[in-house]
């Protein structure tokens, strides 16, 4: 089997595709056959040794994976069953998707792939369209429906925030996106309504007036820092604020106000450890929207020899759209 495979010496990492056999592979309960993974911001500051997300050397990246099952220790699934892997730190902790075949530790971590769905389609969507509609998910739980008004995404140019774009339009809400730079056609094309500026973000909360005008049903936050302090100052009574990322920081500058005064919840999503009984309904529902047209708009495909300069590109915001990697490429 052919793997990108990670080494790190004197605290300097190194990546290259390497000859590898099963053998090589940790103890887990599910073996699988990769037929598609896809690239993440995680895979490439994995692959240029960033952040300490790696534990431990040699490791093969690849946070997303989809593929056939070719073993499963516990009966849980059999032989050519399709499923998708991701998180529960699948390419931090345990070794990932770049690779022909995958030993997963736990067979529970894999989600049986839904009916009439590709593997390439699911690596297009991934962990970003999961964490956006898991977000999705947490709203519509206490009751932020589209009759309640209009839903902000923050970070909107980014993978999650345009996945949830995207989920949002076809399933009926009125969506407003706030980014930074021209994406103002990208954005509307993807669903949204309206499009607005993150300075109107930017600046934190103003002391004296720890509550504004209500503006939003819900939001779905990938920013954090001042700008979710702003947001929450804006949602609605009874309204939802989703917080998935934390690009601002992870300060919260605001009151207990809009808890207090107006019934606003904040709700973290964690999707690496989403529970795994709850993905199986998500991912269903992403394969009932995501459609091939959308993945020839999105989606590029790249072998296991361009993971490097791939990594390169992801750090510096050069790669738009969703990179889905053929290990057999």
């Amino acid at each position: 089997m052919r793997a990108l495979v990670l080494s790190s010496e004197d605290k300097r990492v190194s990546a290259s595709v390497e000859e590898l056999s099963d053998s090589d592979l940790a103890e887990g309960e599910l073996l699988l056959e990769i037929e598609a993974s896809g690239f993440n911001y995680k895979d490439g500051m994995a692959i240029k040794g960033l952040g300490a997300l790696v534990r431990e050397y040699p490791h093969v990246p690849g946070i997303d994976l989809a593929g056939k099952v070719v073993e499963c220790v516990d009966g849980s699934f059999s032989a050519g069953d399709r499923v998708i892997v991701t998180g529960f730190r699948i390419g931090e902790w345990h070794w990932g998707g770049f690779a022909e075949y995958a030993r997963i530790p736990k067979s529970s971590y894999a989600v049986g792939m839904p009916e009439g769905f590709s593997a390439r389609s699911a690596m297009a969507c991934g962990t970003a369209a999961m964490t956006a509609m898991q977000a999705i998910a947490r709203l519509q739980e206490v009751g932020v429906t589209r009759d309640k008004g209009q839903i902000l995404v923050t970070g909107a140019s980014g993978g999650v925030g345009s996945f949830a774009i995207m989920f949002l339009a076809r399933e009926g809400y009125d969506v407003v996106a706030s980014s930074g730079g021209d994406n103002t056609d990208y954005l509307k094309g993807l669903g949204a309504r309206e499009v607005i500026s993150r300075a109107e973000f930017s600046e934190p909360l103003d002391p004296r007036k720890p509550l504004e005008k209500t503006r939003w049903a819900g939001v779905i936050d990938s920013v954090g820092g001042a700008p979710l302090a702003r947001v929450l100052a804006q949602t609605q009574a009874q309204g939802a604020v989703a917080s998935i990322g934390l690009t601002a920081g992870v300060e919260l500058s605001g009151t207990v106000l809009p808890f207090l005064l107006r019934g606003v919840s904040i709700l973290g999503v964690d999707s690496a450890m989403y529970p795994i009984e709850k993905r199986k309904p998500l991912w269903d529902k992403i394969a009932s929207i995501f459609t091939d047209a959308d993945y020839a708009a999105i989606a590029h495909e790249h072998g296991l020899d361009e993971l490097p300069s791939l990594a390169e590109q992801i750090l510096v915001g050069k790669i738009r759209g969703r990179a889905v990697i053929d290990p057999k490429k």
